[in-house]
């Protein structure tokens, strides 16, 4: 198998590395097949689906976490996404147990052909299922990617819960370092970045997008409960719209919705 890591280790570490990549891909398909029977039996009743979720979550974690120091972006991309279709979900509606079963198959394949150069992730994320409405309920999904770069809470709850009323596709990085290269790989249709973040602020992640060639063109917004005349949002480049945490934040989310025209 010819991977995609030459020129990143020296001599001799590149070869073991190749090695310790093979022997996870190995582990990989293994736990893909565990929790392909572990769907076969949840479909039969021979098991609750929440015991599913928990099999899921760490086998999710575990390889986005890996996936990453072997150069399987597609991989890392598409456990992340798995990992964050069942974040906060109390109630699975009937369609859960399909949509897991995508995402697995979809794992499977991407650790049976790692090295795929021609592969699109961008794409292959908007052919993946879209997250479960925080109120279980269906709605039809528009083709229209929104990466929330924010902390888990209320108010990323509240976001999240009015962008999926639009039918977008949403999904949430918490950390505005992973994100950057989230962004370049899947290219979302928008991002909305919480201002406060930990290690890297979403004004400074804001203003990186709004600046590199790779990202200046993908639509950007600010969520914030910093005054208007906050030197800090001053900083900031015209071209991303700010959204208040306030109550006018349903007529700043819908501007810069019309702003950056996905409405």
């Amino acid at each position: 198998m010819q991977s995609n890591m030459d020129g990143v280790y020296a001599k001799g570490v590149g070869e073991i590395v190749d090695q310790l990549r093979a022997e996870f891909l190995d582990e990989v398909k293994d736990t893909l097949e565990k929790l392909t029977f572990s769907i076969d039996e949840v479909r039969h009743e021979r098991n609750d689906i929440k015991v599913l979720v928990e099999e899921v979550q760490r086998a999710t974690m575990s390889f986005k976490g890996q996936a990453h120091n072997y150069d399987l972006a597609a991989l890392a991309t598409v456990a992340a996404r798995c990992e964050d279709y069942l974040a906060n979900v109390r109630n699975y509606p009937p369609r859960t147990l399909g949509d897991i079963q995508t995402y697995v198959d979809c794992m499977i394949d991407i650790a049976e052909k790692p090295d795929i150069e021609e592969r699109d992730i961008s794409h292959l994320v908007r052919e993946l299922p879209a997250k479960v409405r925080l109120d279980a309920s269906i709605l039809e999904v528009r083709n229209v990617e929104v990466l929330l770069v924010m902390l888990h809470g209320a108010a990323t709850h509240f976001v999240e819960r009015e962008l999926q009323e639009c039918g977008y596709r949403v999904s949430t990085c918490t950390s505005a370092l992973d994100a950057m290269p989230r962004i370049i790989r899947t290219k979302p249709d928008l991002v909305i970045i919480s201002a406060m973040m930990p290690e890297l602020s979403g004004i400074d992640l804001a203003s990186g997008l709004a600046a590199m060639p790779a990202t200046r063109n993908i639509p950007t917004a600010l969520i914030t409960s910093l005054p208007e005349d906050d030197p800090y949002l001053q900083l900031l480049s015209d071209r991303v719209p700010i959204i208040h945490k306030s109550a006018s934040f349903g007529d700043d989310l819908a501007e810069a919705l019309s702003n950056l025209f996905l409405i």
